[in-house]
């Protein structure tokens, strides 16, 4: 199996009906934004990529509109209730396969988002000749067994020992018949027990340390690729009579203004794109379409401040702002104070974190010419909790 298109046909379902309390924040950690996007839609996209189809995600009851916006735009979703128990759960979203009765199934956790697409084929592949397969790690640490009063009562064989990921694998059959079989009064940790107490056997095939799982509101921060990001961001707008100029959200005199969909802040649309840019998602563009006409003279602050946000949502805070604005007229320096005060409302930056600069290009080229106005933003992410 030498790439996705290879891949036998599968189903797959993915486990979001969790509240995540212990990962804090307003909204249940799989709905939480992770690298760009909600935690839970990493492992779909890479699900629905491998070719899974359809793929269900098992939701608390509460929480479908919130994961219907967070897979937008990814085809093949059936939406399933969960149970009292993460077994209910498996059990709901197996018994809503029944209709097209897979082949084989694959059973995901939506916490744990860095899905490797081989670690997809060696589960694939060990269902050839097992009925479960699931990825496993050795244990690296030395293991001991705790007595009373947090006492050590003794050892443990770390090399007969396994830690255990998903997603776990199954022919379709099989775990349906060993979920409806499960006695619910026992607690089963995972999709493995419940086969393996009705008799199948599991594959333990090599798991991946990327596969961690989001426990922790800690576990936000730090599984970033980087402890801080930095994002640039560059736009232009024409210049036009009869058009209100509107620089970093504070309206400036002049005789001309900037032409765009919205107000054309073409400072505050800057450092939007560095905002997105650093956390990977998409551009005002995408965020802001020049063609809905719901932002037909929006305001900009609205733009920057949206892209604040989810990077607070992603576990970033901005650091600092390094903006220049490159134009021949208007003077930008008599209205500094009062771009950085506006810029600084919007991000709660202090103004000392807040650089604004202004440059001419000697004449040369559409700004030389006072045709237009360009401004270039620099920006910096940390992590934040």
């Amino acid at each position: 199996m030498s790439d996705e298109s290879t891949l036998p046909q599968f189903a797959a379902i993915v486990v979001a009906a969790g509240k995540g309390l212990r990962a804090g924040g307003e909204l249940p950690k799989q709905f939480r934004r992770f690298r760009g996007k909600p935690l839970i839609r990493h492992s779909v996209e890479v699900l629905a990529a491998a070719g899974a189809e359809p793929i269900v995600a098992v939701l608390a009851d509460d929480t479908r509109d919130m994961a219907e916006e967070a897979l937008s735009g990814i085809g093949g979703i059936e939406f399933v209730g969960g149970g009292a128990t993460r077994q209910e759960s498996v059990a709901n979203g197996l018994e809503a396969l029944a209709a097209t009765s897979p082949q084989t199934v694959l059973i995901h956790d939506a916490a744990r988002p860095d899905l490797p697409s081989e670690v997809i084929r060696r589960l694939l592949g060990a269902l050839q000749t097992h009925p479960g397969a699931i990825p496993a790690l050795p244990v690296v640490d030395s293991l001991a067994l705790a007595g009373d009063g947090e006492m050590m009562a003794g050892k443990a064989d770390r090399e007969a020992l396994r830690r255990v990921q998903t997603p776990q694998a199954f022919r379709y059959a099989n775990i349906l018949a060993a979920h409806r079989a499960w006695n619910g009064e026992k607690t089963a940790g995972d999709d493995a027990q419940v086969l393996t107490e009705h008799g199948g056997s599991i594959a333990l095939i090599h798991g991946d340390e990327r596969l961690k799982k989001i426990t922790f509101a800690e576990d936000f921060m730090t599984a970033h690729s980087a402890p801080f990001r930095v994002g640039q961001g560059f736009d232009v707008h024409r210049l036009v009579e009869g058009e209100e100029l509107w620089l970093c959200g504070v309206q400036i005199p002049h005789d001309k203004g900037l032409s765009g969909h919205s107000d054309a802040d073409v400072a505050l649309h800057a450092i939007t794109d560095a905002v997105l840019g650093a956390i990977g998602d998409g551009d005002i563009g995408t965020h802001f379409p020049p063609s809905d006409p719901q932002w037909a003279g929006a305001r900009s602050a609205q733009f920057l401040e949206h892209a604040v946000k989810l990077a607070a949502e992603a576990g970033f805070a901005l650091g600092n702002i390094d903006l220049t604005l490159i134009c021949e007229a208007p003077k930008i320096g008599p209205h500094r104070p009062a771009m950085r005060a506006a810029v600084g409302a919007m991000t709660g930056l202090e103004e000392n974190a807040i650089s604004i600069k202004a440059t001419t290009t000697e004449r040369l080229g559409f700004t030389g010419r006072g045709e237009g106005i360009a401004a270039q933003a620099i920006i910096s992410l940390y992590a934040s909790a």
